[in-house]
Formats: C-alpha cells, sequence, structure tokens
C-alpha cells in the first residue's frame, strides 16, 4: 500500500470569463482580486465566437479573457470556489439573465483543470455539486487538448496562454 501524503498540494488558480459589457468584467475581477489577491496575468480580449449557447442570455458580441492569480491556492478548493464564483454570476445579472460567465479552474505542471456543476462520463465529483474535467494535459513541451475540450479550448491562442501561465506556476 503506497503511503498517504499529508501536504496541501496548492495549484495556479486560473479564471475563465465570458462577457459582452465591459464594466461588468471590470467589476468582477475587482471581487476576485479582493478574494484571491493579486493577477499575475490577464488575457487580451479575445472573440467568444465557437457557440452561441451564450447569446440568447448574455447577447453579442461576446468576449472572452483569462486570467490566472499569484497566489497558490490549496487544490480542495476547486469546489467552494466555483460556487463562490456562481454567487457573483448572480449578483452581477441583471435579475434574469447572467451578465458575465465566470468559470474558475487550476493549472499545474500536468494539467489544466475546469470546474463545472454539470455531471458527465469524464467528469469527477469534488464536492458540494461541483465536479471538475482535466481538459487541457501537458505533454512534450505544450499542452493538448482532451478528446473532450471545448472548442475553444482546442484553439491554439487559448493553449498558448495556459503554456505562459505554467510559466509562471514553475518557476
Amino acid at each position: 500500500m503506497s503511503r498517504i501524503r499529508r501536504r496541501i498540494f496548492r495549484v495556479k488558480l486560473i479564471i475563465g470569463f465570458i462577457y459582452k459589457d465591459e464594466a461588468v468584467f471590470v467589476k468582477a475581477s475587482r471581487r476576485l482580486k479582493e478574494s484571491f489577491g493579486r493577477m499575475d496575468f490577464l488575457s487580451e480580449e479575445m472573440a467568444f465566437d465557437c457557440t452561441d449557447y451564450y447569446e440568447k442570455e448574455m447577447g453579442k458580441p461576446l468576449k472572452r479573457r483569462f486570467a490566472s492569480f499569484s497566489r497558490l491556492i490549496p487544490i480542495q478548493d476547486l469546489s467552494r470556489i466555483k460556487l463562490y464564483t456562481n454567487r457573483l454570476e448572480k449578483r452581477f445579472s441583471d435579475g434574469k439573465s447572467r451578465r458575465i460567465n465566470i468559470d474558475p479552474g487550476y493549472l499545474d505542471a500536468a494539467k489544466v483543470v475546469l470546474a463545472t456543476t454539470k455531471d458527465y462520463a469524464h467528469r469527477i465529483f469534488v464536492g458540494k455539486g461541483i465536479f471538475a474535467e482535466i481538459t487541457l494535459s501537458f505533454k512534450g513541451n505544450s499542452f493538448l487538448p482532451n478528446e473532450w475540450a471545448y472548442p475553444d479550448y482546442r484553439r491554439k491562442e487559448y493553449i498558448d496562454i495556459f503554456n505562459r501561465i505554467r510559466v509562471s506556476y514553475i518557476p
């Protein structure tokens, strides 16, 4: 039997944003910084055009950004963070519809993990109604998408972002 390691695993918190209104993004970002500290990476704004899934609720054109935080988080905090970002989405809603989608996950040397409330065959329950999936795996010298990765996470510009964030995780 292998020995259980008792140390706390710390990982790089990443957040994906989808939004239409820049002002809502700025307010949500401010809240996240208050909760998780300084952002050490914020991507340029990109068009979110891989799916129309969010358009009925949020309108269009939609934008996408990614952020990471300098302070590492305990790996077991992922479900708590997802519940917090869900509350933020509700706080910034117009009462009926979200105005921003805030998707947390984490990055470590080997993978990018995303949190979700939706179960599926490739997702693992991590507590409090939250599931996690390994969306990208690091092989050779780059992250590569797993077969279930969302179409946008397969894009070179997204993978380049996560490779860049990984460099700040592994000094």
